[in-house]
């Protein structure tokens, strides 16, 4: 759509995305809190960190998240089936998301709404709980800690995942709870929590890789000797 300039999608098409997004945020918004719950055991329980994160149980944990995820994007969207268009075919968005498709709609948007509701609930509000109350219980016992260096490779080892967290959670909760004031502004926020925050993840988490700081920071001192 982006290269051809041609931005018409049929209504199949639309709820095929519709699905997948769904599928994918909901996915996402689990796997933060048990990268959360992952650095809980490793700073709270280190001694029984293989027990409880053993290579079966992540597995399992991973075929857990995605079948919840799709059997419940499943539902979601063939909830979303039952609204009908009157308003306008026409969304303010650069993809199908429940708040541009609930604009042309006139039919069905109050059940869909509630359902909307609940998501948000069970698959951001909870797992977002969760992630806070993990940091704060690590937090707790980081402060704990009497050696300085102990307590700064601690937090070191949360930063990256806090970071990413904050932006991710921050635009796309401002997005979908504040009333729409400008299109403009929807496809902004929409835009950081949906492509600029997956492009970061992989540059936040690498800094905190040793050796690709040890590498950049070389190409940085020979582009200034340059």
């Amino acid at each position: 759509m982006l290269l051809s300039g041609n931005h018409f999608v049929s209504f199949s098409q639309c709820y095929t995305q519709l699905y997948f997004f769904v599928t994918l945020i909901n996915t996402e918004d689990i796997l933060f809190f048990i990268m959360a719950y992952d650095r809980y055991v490793a700073i709270c329980l280190p001694l029984h960190y293989h027990r409880i994160l053993s290579r079966k149980n992540c597995i399992l944990i991973i075929i857990g998240i995605w079948t919840i995820s799709f059997l419940n994007s499943l539902l979601y969207v063939t909830s979303v089936l039952d609204m009908s268009s009157c308003h306008s075919n026409l969304i303010h968005q650069f993809f199908c998301d429940i708040k541009s498709l609930t604009k042309t709609t006139c039919t069905g948007t109050e059940i869909v709404l509630i359902i909307t509701g609940v998501e948000i609930l069970l698959f951001v509000f909870l797992p977002l709980m969760c992630t806070i109350i993990s940091y704060f219980t690590i937090f707790f016992v980081i402060l704990k800690i009497k050696s300085r260096e102990n307590r700064s490779k601690a937090f070191s080892t949360c930063s990256s995942h806090i970071t990413v967290i904050s932006i991710y959670y921050g635009t796309s909760l401002i997005d979908y709870m504040i009333p729409s004031y400008s299109d403009v502004l929807d496809v902004a926020f929409a835009v950081v929590y949906t492509t600029i925050t997956p492009v970061i993840n992989p540059i936040i988490y690498s800094l905190q890789n040793a050796n690709i700081k040890t590498a950049l920071l070389g190409v940085i001192k020979g582009r200034h000797f340059l």
